[in-house]
């Protein structure tokens, strides 16, 4: 072989070989994100998630990428949104809510799945058991459902004389309002009190929730844990103030916006929790083997200024357990 053929060969395998190792670099794992309610109402817990994949070595846009599906309060979507995300191929679907864990359970036994949902992961045919989930699931689990009869109980210690309470219900989550609705029937069965069910599957049936309010002669409203509302939670505590309805729900920002109380998990602590869990099985560890983690940290706020306007006396025992008061 000629010199000059000799260098042009060798120049030719310098050239061909990085070119052939990048090919063969392993692509960057995609990660399916599925709410079921908008992008812009999950924007914190969406911060929260990403924080705890980072802190587990994975920063979105630079070693691990995000596909994001929003079902907009459509319930029904969220079935054809995970199947979306399985076609695509995604490394994992993280699924943020009750129904978007059971639609991405039905879309695939593959694919992990890490979720953050209320209630019992097992009571729903999610897992095996909270210590060994087996199968490709596991995730969060914070208290909303559990938490529904002690909002009741609450809002009773501030309205003890209402003999009609009002629980919001959205019946488009079929399987978690049938849960609010028993676990909260018999808490009031237990308080004395009738409680009325009112449903909201969008944010336009508010309107006509509050205006039954009067006629039932409701004398307060628990609104019971819901990804859609937990989008609008600042729309339903300015609902409240507008209709002069003492009431109480699980999100911080209800009261804020001038509900009288709430009550409920640090979604933002579960869902840091669910990003971290992502980021182990990303490095390798499998759902089966990964316990589910139950968030037990909770926040109650009072509003003082509206219990004021509307003329109600909290209670000073009330005061003492609450975490932080609105003047």
């Amino acid at each position: 072989m000629r010199r000059r053929e000799f260098i042009a060969l060798v120049g030719g395998v310098a050239v061909a070989w990085p070119l052939a190792a990048r090919t063969q670099q392993p692509a960057m794992p995609v990660i399916g994100f599925l709410g079921v309610a908008s992008a812009e109402g999950y924007r914190p817990k969406v911060a929260a998630f990403l924080q705890g994949l980072e802190e587990s070595g994975y920063v979105e846009g630079r070693n691990v990428a995000v596909e994001y599906r929003w079902a907009e309060g459509r319930v029904d979507q969220l079935q054809a949104l995970a199947a979306d995300l399985v076609r695509s191929q995604v490394y994992l679907i993280a699924a943020a809510s009750t129904p978007a864990a059971l639609a991405a359970k039905t879309a695939t036994t593959n694919i992990p799945i890490v979720f953050e949902m209320a209630g019992d992961p097992v009571r729903l045919g999610l897992i095996a058991s909270l210590d060994r989930p087996g199968g490709n699931v596991t995730g969060v689990a914070n208290l909303s459902i559990e938490v529904t009869p002690k909002l009741l109980q609450l809002l009773h210690e501030v309205v003890p004389n209402a003999r009609v309470l009002a629980l919001l219900v959205n019946p488009a989550n079929l399987t978690v309002a049938e849960t609010e609705s028993r676990e909260a029937q018999l808490a009031a069965h237990t308080l004395g009190v009738d409680l009325q069910i009112l449903n909201a599957s969008t944010e336009r049936d508010f309107d006509a929730v509050f205006a039954n309010l009067s006629p039932l002669r409701a004398g307060g409203l628990v609104i019971a844990p819901d990804p859609l509302f937990s989008s609008w939670s600042k729309r339903l505590g300015e609902l409240t103030v507008g209709h002069a309805v003492p009431a109480i729900y699980s999100r911080p920002d209800f009261a804020a916006a001038g509900g009288l109380l709430s009550y409920g998990a640090d979604d933002r602590y579960t869902y840091h929790l669910a990003g971290f869990y992502t980021g182990r099985i990303l490095k390798g560890e499998k759902p089966a083997d990964l316990p589910v983690q139950q968030s037990t940290k909770v926040e109650f706020v009072i509003n003082l200024k509206t219990a004021k306007a509307l003329g109600l006396i909290i209670p000073v025992p009330l005061q003492g357990r609450a975490d932080r008061m609105i003047e």
